[in-house]
C-alpha cells in the first residue's frame, strides 16, 4: 500500500503495515502539536494508557537530555519508577544537531551506513568521532548516575523514552543496550517520529508508542513538534534527578 496522498491514506497505511505501532491517527503529519517536552509526556503517558501499555512497565529510563523531561513527567503521571540510560548520537563535526550512528555506556556502537558513505568518514575517523562520543557519554554518566551499574535492569520491563525520533539510531543503540542488560521486555515511546525510524525499530520491541508520526520526505527536525524548543542544560537534568528522588 502506497503512504503517499491523504492524512487518511497515511493512517490506513501505517494501520496496516506495522503491528506493533499505537500512534494518535489526529497528530499524524502535524507539526507544532506540543507545547513543549512537558507538555508532550503528559500526552505521550495518556496514549501510553491507551494502548495497555502502562500496566506491563517496571522501569521508565530517559535518554538524556531531551528525554530527560518528557520521561520525567510520563513516569510521574504512571507511577513508575524513572532512570535514565546514557547513549549518545555520533555528531557530525560540522553539524552538531545531527548524527550519523550512536553509543552506549559500553562503547558499542551502530552506524548509520549510508549516511557514513554519503559523508565519506574515513575508518579513523569514525573511531575518532566514537572515541569522542564514549568521552561523553562516561562524563555524563558520572554526573547524571554517578556511575551506578544498569544490574536494575534485568529482569524489567522497561519503557524507553526520548523526546522524538529523527533517524531512530540512538534509540536503536537503546534498545541494544537494554536487552544486553536483561531486560525482561522492551517498550519504546516518544511524542513524534519519522517513518524511518518506526521502520528501523519496529521489529526490535514489544510496543512502539508514537503521539506525532510524520514521514520525514522532505527531512525531519524533532524541533517541529514542539512549539518551544531549546537544548535541555545539565543544570535541568539534574534538576529532574533531584524530583526524582524526592518523589
Amino acid at each position: 500500500m502506497s503512504y503517499h496522498g491523504t492524512t487518511r491514506n497515511v493512517v490506513e497505511y501505517l494501520k496496516s503495515t506495522f503491528s506493533r505501532l499505537c500512534f494518535s491517527e489526529e497528530l499524524v503529519e502535524r507539526e507544532h502539536v506540543f507545547i513543549d517536552r512537558v507538555d508532550a509526556g503528559v500526552k505521550l503517558a495518556q496514549l501510553v494508557r491507551k494502548c495497555g501499555v502502562s500496566e506491563r512497565i517496571d522501569l521508565v529510563l530517559a535518554i538524556p537530555c531531551g528525554g530527560v523531561p518528557v520521561a520525567y513527567t510520563l513516569a510521574r503521571e504512571l507511577g513508575k519508577p524513572f532512570d535514565m540510560v546514557i547513549i549518545r548520537k555520533i555528531l557530525i563535526p560540522w553539524n552538531t544537531e545531527a548524527g550519523y550512528g550512536a553509543v552506549d555506556p559500553d562503547g558499542n556502537y551502530v552506524l548509520n551506513e549510508e549516511l557514513r558513505a554519503y559523508l565519506g568518514f574515513s575508518d579513523e575517523e569514525v573511531k575518532s568521532h566514537v572515541k569522542a562520543t564514549l568521552e561523553e557519554i562516561r562524563r555524563r554518566e558520572r554526573v547524571f548516575r554517578g556511575n551506578r551499574p544498569y544490574d536494575h535492569i534485568r529482569g524489567k520491563r522497561v519503557l524507553l523514552v526520548d523526546d522524538g525520533l529523527a533517524s531512530g539510531y540512538t534509540m536503536l543503540v537503546a534498545v541494544k543496550f537494554v536487552k544486553s542488560k536483561g531486560a525482561k521486555g522492551v517498550y519504546v515511546a516518544s511524542p513524534t517520529a519519522s517513518l524511518s525510524s518506526i521502520k528501523l525499530l519496529h521489529n526490535l520491541v514489544d510496543r512502539l508508542i508514537i503521539l506525532n508520526v510524520r514521514l520525514g520526505i522532505f527531512g525531519f527536525a524533532v524541533a517541529d513538534a514542539y512549539m518551544v524548543w531549546y537544548d535541555v542544560s545539565d543544570e535541568e537534568v539534574l534538576s529532574y534527578i533531584e524530583k526524582a528522588r524526592h518523589k
